[in-house]
């Protein structure tokens, strides 16, 4: 019953599987590879709410991780939170917008992690303003800024090819 051709044969193929396939496991770390490269290449790039259309410009640099305020035709956002409703700073008797003021207070009081320390150290502010708001309306948000020391204030726009 030892010698029995199943056991022979099972005794066979067990000898065959006993290395390591190496052809598997390189295709695995290929892929590995490329799907690392391919979402590895920087992500400096803003993304912008579908709701906001931002103007055209030819941009040479490159955006910072700053404080980002999102001016929409509803709302005004600091750094993803609402704060204050975009037609109420239509009136010309709203000077410094206050809720812009104790957001950015807030920010700076709330530091966690590196990267916030260093964005709210940088005391750098972008504007992602659709392009149908005023230029009043971006001015007493700016105006509002530099009374915070927020110092550096950056619009964003849509970069588009250079013309040459």
């Amino acid at each position: 019953m030892r010698d029995s051709r199943r056991i022979k044969r099972m005794g066979r193929n067990k000898r065959k599987s006993s290395g390591l396939m190496l052809t598997p496991l390189m295709d695995v770390f290929t892929i590995l590879v490329f799907f690392l490269l391919f979402h590895s290449s920087g992500r400096d790039v803003l993304e912008t709410p579908k709701q906001i259309k931002l103007p055209d410009s030819i941009v040479e640099t490159k955006p910072r991780e700053t404080v980002l305020i999102l001016v929409s035709p509803r709302e005004v956002l600091v750094q993803g939170e609402a704060v204050v409703s975009t037609p109420a700073l239509y009136d010309d008797r709203v000077g410094n917008v206050r809720e812009v003021t104790e957001r950015l207070e807030q920010l700076d009081r709330n530091i966690i992690g590196i990267s916030t320390k260093t964005v709210a150290e940088s005391k750098e502010v972008t504007i992602l303003a659709d392009k149908t708001i005023p230029f009043k309306v971006l001015k007493k948000i700016m105006t509002t800024c530099t009374d915070s020391g927020y110092g550096k204030i950056s619009l964003a726009v849509v970069q588009k090819a250079a013309q040459g």
